[in-house]
This record gives structure tokens, C-alpha cells and sequence, in this order.
């Protein structure tokens, strides 16, 4: 069956959504030799992955998954593609961890540095926020807490199959695009970062058709995986069933252009830092304006505000209030005795 769809992709045909689950249950069954899976994945790249074939490989990914026991009626994931190689600090955790001070329930999926100098799991270490080893223990946190971070490979084991390939390769492929679209909890709210714009439609149809509430992809004009502060932002916002596109920039939400440098890290340690000084009030205007930007327009993706001006308010008053510390500082001390316990 694999040679048949490798055949298929070498005479310049695309695979239907239900090929591609196909190819992508071969892979997660271990069925697969790693120069199939190599060749069949450069051959996408190379011509351009088709919405078919991402939600058909987002759709084997998920039956595969394991899922945490937990659900809810509003469920965000701050997850997006990575990839964008701008070195910034963790945005989508800093969002993810402001959210969870409004009483949001997050699910932050997110795995280890790959393409990035710090990824999700590497700076919670650093912040002393405890990444749940267990589906149980990440639903009793959420639950407790509002907040669970989900460690990829935990959830996602069979993707294992596909790791020497990956790395033998060393480019951007199809599974860049699907840990946005594989949230083990089922997060019906999402925003979801793009690195290339042109990749945006293709994951708002995908997702779509995956099934979603209220979600918006966004891609950064200088290529970041965020809502940019240093310049324009596409989006497309998915709610109703129904895709409406549209560009913001900064300023229409009373916030001042920043600059890159302000918002990049070379280490973990340091984004952390970053992080922290955020939450603090102390650090430059560039990151605190970055954060005020992407978690309003999450709260307004969560249907928390009825507008992205009326969630970057909020989550302005949230953070120089320092409640949303208080709360990063709860969730310190209840990691620490999560892991004495």
C-alpha cells in the first residue's frame, strides 16, 4: 500500500485525505521503512503538502494519540508550528500561563527545542512549572489549576517511527505542521502560529475541517510563529464553521511597534528571565506589548471578550496589576509539592 502512494507522489499526484491517513498509519504502526518515510515526506515538501494530505496525517496522528481524561466546554492550546528560527522567547507559554490566570482552561501542547533555542518544556523547567508525566496528573492540574502542559512524545509515542528520518533529513516537512493540529486534550479554542504565510490556509482549512469552535492562525510579517509586534499580522479567524481573513498591526490596539531584538534569547535561562521580568512589569515595551497582543487575541479565540481590543485591555490590566504573577507564583508552589509529593 505505501508503494503504491509513493508511486502516486513520484508521478506528480497528490493523495486524497483517506490515502494520507492511510500513509500516516503505516508510519505510527512501524510499517514503514525510514527511506519510505524519508522519501514520501521530501516529496511533499518539495511540491507543497496539500490540505488533503495534512488533515489526513493530523487525522491517523490523533487516533494514535493518547488523550488525557478531561473535558470542558472551552478548551484553549496555544501551540503553533515553530519553525520560524527567529529566536524569540517562549510567547505561546507566556500566553498560555496569562490565560490560566483569567480562569481559562489551557492545554499547552508543546515538546523540546527543535528549531528554536528554547522550546515549551525546556522553559518551564527553568520556571520551576512542572510538566505532568501522566494524562491523569495533567488532567488533575488543569482541573486544579487551569493550566497542563502536554510533552509531545509523551502523548504521541508512535511518532517515534518517524524520528530518524526527521532528523536525517534536517528540513522543515509535513509533521512540522501537525502538533498544532494534535492537541491530546481536544482543545475546541486555539491559536495556532504559522512561520510562512502561505502555509496559513492550508492549516485554517485543515483545522477546520478537524473540527474547531473558535480558533485563529495567525503568521507574523517577518515570518514569526506569533502575532508580531514589529510589524503586520495575518490571520485567519475560524468560527461558526465558517473562515474569515484579515491583517492587524499593533498600533490598532494601542500598542507601539517593537523590535526583534528586544523579544530574542539564545538560551532557555534567559527566556525565562524574559518571561518573568514580563510578568514583573520590568521588562522592555517589545515583549510586554508582544504578550498583551497574542493572549488578547487568544482571550477573544476563547470567546472570553467579544473583541481582540477588549482581550488586550484585559490581559494589560491582568499583568500590571500583577495578578497574573500571583498566579504564575501558585503555580510555582504547587508544582514544587506535585513533585514532593
Amino acid at each position: 500500500m505505501l508503494k503504491k502512494h509513493l508511486q502516486t507522489c513520484l508521478n506528480h499526484q497528490t493523495l486524497t485525505e483517506k490515502e494520507a491517513e492511510e500513509v500516516m498509519n503505516a508510519i505510527m504502526n512501524g510499517e514503514a521503512t525510514s527511506s519510505q518515510i524519508a522519501s514520501i515526506i521530501s516529496i511533499m515538501r518539495y511540491r507543497g503538502e496539500t490540505v488533503d494530505e495534512i488533515t489526513g496525517f493530523a487525522r491517523a496522528m490523533r487516533k494514535h494519540s493518547l488523550s488525557i481524561p478531561f473535558q470542558h466546554d472551552a478548551l484553549i492550546d496555544t501551540c503553533g508550528t515553530g519553525g520560524d528560527s527567529l529566536k524569540t522567547f517562549n510567547i505561546s507559554t507566556t500566553v498560555a500561563i496569562v490565560l490560566s490566570s483569567f480562569g481559562l482552561k489551557v492545554a499547552k501542547h508543546g515538546n523540546r527545542a527543535v528549531s528554536s533555542k528554547s522550546g515549551s518544556a525546556d522553559v518551564l523547567e527553568h520556571l520551576e512549572i512542572s510538566i505532568q508525566h501522566t494524562p491523569d496528573a495533567a488532567a488533575h492540574f488543569l482541573e486544579k489549576h487551569n493550566l497542563c502542559f502536554l510533552f509531545a512524545p509523551l502523548y504521541h509515542q508512535s511518532m517515534k517511527h518517524a524520528a530518524l528520518p526527521r532528523k536525517e533529513l534536517g528540513f522543515r516537512t509535513i509533521f512540522n505542521m501537525l502538533g498544532p493540529l494534535t492537541n491530546p486534550a481536544n482543545a475546541n479554542h486555539q491559536l495556532l502560529g504559522v512561520y510562512d504565510v502561505h502555509m496559513i490556509d492550508k492549516m485554517a482549512e485543515a483545522l477546520q475541517r478537524l473540527g474547531t469552535k473558535h480558533s485563529i492562525i495567525v503568521a507574523g510579517g517577518e515570518g514569526l510563529d506569533e502575532c508580531s509586534i514589529t510589524t503586520h499580522t495575518d490571520l485567519v479567524e475560524i468560527k461558526d464553521g465558517q473562515r474569515h481573513s484579515y491583517q492587524i498591526v499593533p498600533e490598532q490596539f494601542g500598542l507601539k511597534r517593537g523590535k526583534l531584538d528586544e523579544i530574542q534569547v539564545e538560551t532557555p535561562l534567559e527566556s525565562a528571565k524574559l518571561m518573568i521580568d514580563i510578568l514583573n512589569g520590568k521588562a522592555n515595551e517589545s515583549a510586554k506589548h508582544i504578550v498583551y497582543l497574542n493572549a488578547g487575541v487568544a482571550m477573544y479565540a476563547s470567546d472570553q471578550v467579544s473583541s481582540i481590543q477588549e482581550g488586550v485591555e484585559l490581559v494589560r490590566q491582568g499583568i500590571e496589576s500583577k495578578a497574573v504573577l500571583r498566579h504564575f507564583h501558585q503555580l510555582q508552589m504547587e508544582s514544587r509539592e506535585s513533585q514532593h509529593a
